[in-house]
């Protein structure tokens, strides 16, 4: 265990943890859009910014990809943070307008409209589909392509193949922008452009999950997992 000092706060912190993790497991709220707890860390969105200091040294740093060590001083509303994150909510205003949560958070941060023009697509490049995708799924569908401001995400060589249409990514998306679509026994996630079929319950008759995901599935699971799982939907087992 380290001890570190947060808005002039003593706390404990298991080694290894980030800044941002203790200061949410104490209750602590700092702004983000990138983290999640149960992928890696990217340090993309940028909103999480702190000021800390180690060793009489001074700097702003992402608090979810920062290590607590022992006797750091971290301030997560200082006027210099404070400046920071408007001119980071700025920018991810200017990717995604119409987002409730960026209007929200900017809000929050007294940013009323952006400077920035960009393509407003509504993609702020948080990471967190390629990452649900890659690291939970498992089915590498995502990636980033292009650099800078170019800089998107897409599915490899832009062809969908590997989607299997279950929405984690439209789910886990901070600013919705990717969409899902269901009609009569087809799913679409509509940013990918890819369709799938959906299966029925043979209980109730809902639709319930894809079938290349039920594929997907027992392909995983290697014959541990009988088919006739999927013939049900999770309310009728």
């Amino acid at each position: 265990m380290v001890k570190i000092t947060i808005n002039n706060k003593e706390y404990q912190a298991e080694e290894g943890c980030s800044i941002l993790e203790v200061a949410l497991h104490n209750g602590i709220e700092i702004s983000h859009l990138c983290y999640h707890e149960n992928l890696s860390v990217y340090g993309g969105c940028r909103l999480c910014l702190v000021e800390v200091t180690r060793n009489g040294k001074k700097k702003l740093t992402t608090s979810c990809t920062y290590p607590v060590a022992d006797g750091i001083v971290v301030e997560t509303n200082t006027p210099r943070v404070k400046r920071a994150r408007r001119l980071m909510m700025e920018l991810l205003l200017a990717m995604a307008p119409e987002s409730p949560r960026l209007q929200a958070y900017a809000r929050e941060l007294g940013v009323n409209t952006s400077r920035f023009k960009l393509d407003g697509d509504g993609c702020i490049r948080c990471g967190l589909c390629v990452r649900v995708c890659d690291e939970l799924v498992g089915a590498n569908a995502l990636a980033f392509a292009n650099k800078g401001d170019k800089k998107t995400v897409v599915p490899p060589f832009e062809e969908p193949e590997n989607c299997i249409g279950c929405g984690a990514c439209a789910f886990i998306c901070p600013t919705d922008c990717i969409g899902i679509e269901e009609s009569g026994d087809e799913r679409k996630i509509k940013r990918w452009n890819k369709t799938v079929k959906m299966k029925q319950c043979t209980i109730c008759g809902r639709l319930f999950i894809p079938y290349a995901q039920i594929e997907y599935a027992l392909q995983k699971a290697g014959g541990a997992l009988p088919k006739e799982w999927f013939e049900k939907c999770p309310d009728c087992r």
